[in-house]
């Protein structure tokens, strides 16, 4: 199997299968049956399938939002490397990864702006301002990690390193990320992806005027979000060698980190908005001890 295929399958099936085992974790610890894995890939299809209405306030940016943003997940992805080298790959590449995870958000924060709904307009200043907080973590975080690669690439960035200092160093960034991985992907405790309640929605508030492949895009775009971020978490975890060969050990980290997300959803509840400022901002604190412990 080719590079590109490997690219291909895992873009289109790991988000929703990811999506899934969460949704069925949590399913299990409420001693649920759940449904399927394969659910989210189900509704998928079949959003694709349907048309797409559109209220004649809207413009083009309503259209567009959802497909910019599913590109944008979509060139990220080829800079991640997922089970091996990546498709596109050059020193600052890790820059243009958070670049492109801000142009997602800032074209899904314009089309929700676009509809002329105070109701998401409200989602949307929620948005904005909780990723000022996350965008500084996820910043610092990658610069700890770069200055201990000696390079802004991915994928020397997410190798693993000896030493103790960079063990803690690491420590710190992964429990960075872990938060950072939370809040862009609007996961407990920031934010709760199933909730519809009009006082707490943030990201979902943003998307509900949206429908068929359009909503389709935004999901799956989303989806993919979870992947990649989770992606490399597992490669700072997990070493690049294993019995299991570099897809196996990619499939079998997504599969543990998306049990520890239903874990966690599952043992606690979301947090009050105003709560979530401090959450991000321990983030941020561990980012900066973490590159203090890297220029030592």
């Amino acid at each position: 199997m080719t590079r590109v295929s490997s690219y291909l399958l895992l873009v289109v099936f790991a988000p929703p299968l990811m999506l899934g085992i969460i949704t069925k974790t949590k399913a299990a610890v409420a001693g649920r049956k759940g449904p399927p894995v394969l659910q989210p890939l189900y509704d998928t299809i079949k959003l694709l399938g349907k048309g797409a209405v559109y209220s004649t306030t809207t413009t083009w940016m309503f259209r567009l939002g959802p497909v910019i943003s599913l590109s944008a997940a979509l060139a990220a992805a080829a800079l991640v490397p997922l089970g091996g080298a990546p498709l596109v790959a050059f020193n600052g590449d890790a820059i243009l990864f958070a670049y492109l995870f801000a142009l997602g958000r800032f074209v899904t924060v314009t089309a929700a702006l676009d509809t002329g709904s105070s109701f998401e307009g409200m989602g949307a200043s929620r948005e904005v301002a909780f990723s000022s907080l996350a965008e500084p973590a996820l910043i610092l975080a990658f610069s700890s990690l770069a200055h201990r690669a000696g390079a802004l690439s991915l994928a020397a960035m997410f190798a693993p390193h000896g030493g103790p200092s960079a063990a803690a160093s690491t420590i710190l960034a992964l429990g960075s990320l872990f938060i950072v991985l939370l809040a862009e992907n609007s996961r407990i405790p920031v934010d709760d992806p199933n909730t519809h309640l009009e006082l707490t929605m943030i990201h979902e508030v943003m998307v509900l005027d949206h429908g068929g492949p359009d909503l389709a895009f935004i999901l799956h775009g989303a989806g993919l979000k979870l992947v990649l971020m989770a992606s490399l978490l597992v490669r700072l975890i997990l070493p690049d060698k294993t019995f299991l060969g570099p897809l196996g050990t990619l499939a079998f980290g997504l599969a543990a980190a998306a049990v520890v997300i239903g874990l966690v959803e599952s043992s606690m509840a979301r947090l009050r908005l105003v709560r979530v400022p401090q959450l991000l901002v321990a983030a941020i604190c561990a980012s900066v001890f973490g590159l203090i412990l890297a220029l030592r």
